[in-house]
This record gives C-alpha cells, sequence and structure tokens, in this order.
C-alpha cells in the first residue's frame, strides 16, 4: 500500500488556525472529502476534508495545534477500496449500501411516492427534501431519528445548515425508519431521498410492525466544509414537536460553534450542560448560568464533584453563598454585554498567565511642552494630540529594540510578529474596549491621534466591529485622565506584555546640584514571566522612559 500525506487545502483568507476537534484515529478507515479535523479562526469554523481514502496510518496534529495551508494532518496507506471519488451521483447523499435491491436512488428525483413493501398491509414510503427555498448543498448537521423510531407527521427527522441558516426537515408522513439514506456530512438538495418509512396499516395486525433491526450509527466525524460564524446558526421559528436527541458517545454537544468556543474559554464541560434553546440546543446563557452555579456552589462539574465538589478541585473553599438581602435593601443588575465578555476573557488572562509587573517613572516635561505647542498650531485643524499618541510611537520603537515584548507564545514556540498594531484600552459607558491602531510604525503623531479619536468615538457609540477590535500586538492602558499612581494591567492574550500609565505630576527631582520641578509620568509594565525575565522588563522600561523624556531618540 502506498503511504499518502494529507495536507490542508487553500482554505481562503485563514492564516495560523486552530485544531479544535480531531474527528478520526490511527486505523480508521476513511473516504475522499471525509472530514479529518475541525480547525476554527477568530471568525469561523470549518472541517478539513481527506483529499484521499484509506487507512489512517498516523495522525500528524493534536487538540490546540495551529496548521495552514499545506501542513500535514494524516497520514493514509491507500487502499482500492478508498483511494477513488465515489460514482457521480453516490456521494453526494452518500446513502448505504440497502441489504436487498431495492427502487430507491439516492440521486433527486420526482416528488415522493409510496412504493410497495413486504408485509401485507404495509407500504414503503419515500420522505424526500421539500422545497426548501433557495438553498443548494445544504449538509446535514444532525440526524434526529434512527433506525427502529416511530415518527409522527411534521416529526423532524434531519437538521441541515447552509452558509446562511440551518433548518429542520420535517417528515410528511408517519411510520416506522425502514432505512435512513442519509449520513453527517452530506450534502442535500431538493428532492433528494432522506429515508424510507414502513406505513402500516390500521386494519393489519399489531404483531406485523416489520421493524428492521438497527443499522450502524453513522460516522459522527464526517461533515460540511463551509465556514461557519457565530452568527450564522439560526433555526427558522416554525413550531415543530419535540424530541430529545441523544448524542451517542463522542458527538458534538448540541451547541453552535460559537458556544462551543465560549465554553472552551471558561473552561465548561459542555456535555455538562443542560440546553435550552430549541431542540435542547445549548446556548451562551446556559454556559452562563452554569457558570453561575459553579461559583456559587450550588453546581459542581463531575471534575470538581469526584474531588469534593465547590472549589476543591483547586484546593478552594466553595464559593460563600450569602442572602445580602436580608441586611439590607438591595439591587440587583444585568452586566453589560461588554462586561461579560471581557469579564470571561480577563479571568483567563490573570489565571493562565504569570504576570509580574514593574513600575516606573517617566519624565515628560519637554515632551508636555511640545505637545501644547503642537496643538496650539493644529489648533485649527481641529486635531487635538493626547499624550497617549506620543505613547504609542514610544512603545513602537521600544518594541523594535526589544522585539520580545512584541510577540505571542504559541505552545514551545514564539511568533515575533514584524508588524506593530498597538491597541489602547477605550473606557465606554458599557464597559472596557480595546479598539487597535493598526501599523503604528508607519503613522505619524496626527495621524494616530485623529485615528484614536475616531476609534473613541465608534468605542462610546458602541459602533466598533471586530476588525477594530483585533490583530493587536502591545496594548496601552491609560488611567491619566481620571487619577492614580500605579496599578497592574492584565495581560491581553495572546500578546505577552500591557502597559498601564497614570496621571502625570509635578515632582522636584535632583539634578545633581538642586532639585527641578519636573512633569513625571507613572508607569506599569505588566509582563509574560514566560516569555520575559526581569532584566528585560527593566530594560524595557528605562528605554521607554529615555524616549519621552527625549522623543528626538525615536528617530534613532
Amino acid at each position: 500500500m502506498a503511504s499518502i500525506e494529507v495536507k490542508v487545502p487553500d482554505i481562503g483568507d485563514f492564516d495560523e488556525v486552530s485544531v479544535i476537534e480531531v474527528l478520526v484515529k490511527p486505523g480508521d478507515t476513511v473516504k475522499p472529502e471525509q472530514s479529518l479535523v475541525t480547525v476554527e479562526s477568530d471568525k469561523a469554523s470549518m472541517e478539513i476534508p481527506s483529499s484521499s481514502g484509506g487507512v489512517v496510518k498516523e495522525v500528524r496534529v493534536k487538540l490546540g495545534d495551529k496548521v495552514k495551508q499545506g501542513s500535514v494532518l494524516v497520514t493514509l496507506d491507500s487502499t482500492q477500496a478508498g483511494s477513488s471519488p465515489p460514482p457521480e451521483g453516490e456521494g453526494k447523499v452518500g446513502a448505504p449500501a440497502a441489504p436487498a435491491p431495492t427502487s430507491q436512488q439516492a440521486a433527486p428525483v420526482p416528488p415522493p411516492q409510496p412504493s410497495p413493501g413486504g408485509g401485507g398491509g404495509n407500504t414503503n414510503i419515500e420522505i424526500r427534501v421539500p422545497d426548501i427555498g433557495d438553498f443548494k448543498d445544504v449538509a446535514v448537521i444532525e440526524l434526529l431519528v434512527k433506525t427502529g423510531d416511530a415518527v409522527k407527521v411534521e416529526q423532524s427527522l434531519v437538521t441541515v445548515e447552509s452558509d446562511k441558516a440551518s433548518m429542520e426537515i420535517p417528515s410528511s408522513a408517519a411510520g416506522v425508519v425502514k432505512e435512513l439514506k442519509v449520513k453527517l456530512g452530506d450534502k442535500l438538495n431538493v428532492g433528494d431521498l432522506i429515508a424510507v418509512l414502513e406505513s402500516t396499516s390500521t386494519s393489519s395486525p399489531s404483531g406485523q410492525t416489520g421493524t428492521p433491526p438497527p443499522q450502524p450509527s453513522p460516522a459522527t466525524g464526517e461533515g460540511s466544509t463551509r465556514p461557519t460564524t457565530a452568527a450564522e446558526r439560526t433555526l427558522p421559528t416554525a413550531a415543530l414537536p419535540p424530541h430529545e436527541p441523544s448524542a451517542p458517545s463522542g458527538q458534538l454537544p448540541h451547541a453552535s460553534p460559537s458556544v462551543r468556543k465560549f465554553a472552551r474559554e471558561l473552561g465548561v464541560p459542555l456535555d455538562e450542560v443542560k440546553g435550552t434553546g430549541p431542540k435542547g440546543r445549548i446556548t451562551v446563557e446556559d454556559v452562563q448560568s452554569f457558570t453561575r452555579a459553579v461559583m456559587k456552589g450550588e453546581s459542581s462539574t463531575k471534575a470538581a464533584a469526584a474531588t469534593g465538589g465547590g472549589g476543591a478541585a483547586l484546593g478552594l473553599l466553595p464559593w460563600p453563598k450569602v442572602d445580602f438581602a436580608k441586611f439590607g435593601p438591595v439591587e440587583r443588575r444585568d452586566l453589560s454585554r461588554i462586561k461579560k465578555i471581557s469579564g470571561a476573557n480577563l479571568h483567563r488572562n490573570w489565571v493562565m498567565i504569570p504576570h509580574v509587573t514593574n513600575h516606573d517613572d517617566a519624565d515628560i516635561t519637554d515632551l508636555e511642552a511640545f505637545r501644547l505647542q503642537l496643538n496650539k498650531e493644529n489648533e485649527k485643524a481641529g486635531i487635538k494630540v493626547t499624550m497617549l499618541a506620543f505613547l504609542i510611537k514610544a512603545c513602537v520603537a521600544a518594541l523594535k529594540k526589544f522585539p520580545d515584548f512584541n510577540s505571542s507564545l504559541d505552545g514551545e514556540q514564539l511568533v515575533l510578529k514584524q508588524y506593530y498594531n498597538i491597541a489602547f484600552a477605550a473606557d465606554t459607558p458599557n464597559g472596557l474596549v480595546v479598539p487597535v491602531i493598526k501599523e503604528a510604525d508607519k503613522k505619524g503623531i496626527l495621524q494616530i491621534s485623529q485615528e484614536m479619536s475616531e476609534l473613541a468615538k465608534k468605542a462610546r457609540e458602541g459602533k466598533l466591529a471586530p476588525a477594530d477590535m483585533s490583530g493587536g500586538t502591545f496594548t496601552i492602558s491609560s488611567l491619566g485622565g481620571i487619577g492614580g499612581r500605579y496599578f497592574t494591567p492584565i495581560i491581553n492574550a495572546p500578546e505577552v506584555a500591557i502597559l498601564g500609565v497614570c496621571r502625570s505630576q509635578m515632582e522636584p527631582v535632583w539634578d545633581g546640584k538642586q532639585f527641578q520641578p519636573r512633569l513625571m509620568l507613572p508607569m506599569s509594565l505588566a509582563w509574560d514571566h514566560r516569555v520575559v525575565d526581569g532584566a528585560s522588563a527593566a530594560r524595557f522600561n528605562a528605554y521607554l522612559g529615555a524616549i519621552l523624556a527625549d522623543f528626538r531618540r525615536t528617530m534613532l
């Protein structure tokens, strides 16, 4: 047998996507176009299919790996049975081989019609895809029934999904499922055969159900290769009979990719979360409710329960339960959407990153005088230069001299970025957001000031797009307009450092002969100790302070 390396094909405008699911294992037999892994970027998730058939010899990736076009996923031993694509019309629907000759075909045909079946009084009924509007090649993402199930009219049989929506296909007749003609990942169109039902007439003996023995369940690893964004998983509102999805072992939880990603960020085991959405689908609110219950000690995960429950898994006491109302009047207020999202990310970052913070002061006396002069000269142009604009430019110079601070940790590798996108924390009525100044090294102070003003306005109005807040390599959090002295900012993962600055103030500084009044800026540099050490952080702060004291150094 020949050995074949299956690599990541051209997946569009995605680079360094993370492997979030491995759908095959050594020894599995795969067919062409069968999904091997699921990958996810910050915008979409997609499944990578096999370009060949064969037996999996070696899986070359694991959960959490970053892959891109050309990365090797698996090594296959090719076989004659799986090395060529299925004939036209068969691979599209993927109907399993029937144990006996049958007249049903997998290709689209005219509307379903009953066909005679054995067992006197029993009739085989073909259930086909009805008119589902302007959708073609929709993928089967859920099988809601199995061979031997009794179904009613309008009961959902499968869930399909296009690049715009997901929908459930109901049965047009009642009966017992004799044969399922589709499996997960198949592409369907109007008229395609979904299932064969055996309808038993009311006059037939009750014992003659003609129910065939259960068929092997379809492989759960096969699926569509189209990207699925967080906003795409929408269900039609038509009322359908409820069902209890019984997820076989190894099948994904009943949740959208965005919900699965959110659960992973919080460390929530989705298989322990009860879904309250349509047909038991797990929602973001379900994940949040589960997390709150665990934090309050009202519930526990199976892993925590095994070690005593509550916070025992981490060696912590259970979260205290307090009835605050018995001590006085209280008011309950829901967290804003921004705080819910940022809170989860900040919690993860604080727990997972070993933070260390260096505090220092920078003399900005001359720089402040230059800033005031610059604002006076540009008063008619309507451009107001803030100290933050100078800080952004100074940080770019420091990042160029100390490139480790402009990197990200990826497993046992350090990703050193050759671009300088500086994020700045912006306070809004709904919470903290972090827009990004892209390619700050190629922009002047006036351009940075104008772009910051526009981004801050969009932030206050709640109009920031995801693109406005992505791609940052280093973050500055400024409390200069409020006050304070020093603080410990939380690193914005996957960055490795963040600079916090507070309000500058005049202080007496000894110049070797006498004390001079100088405007000093408090700086707090938090850094990831897995990447940066104390000496490098001290040098970074010293160099940054020297630049702010004499901005001409940025030209060196």
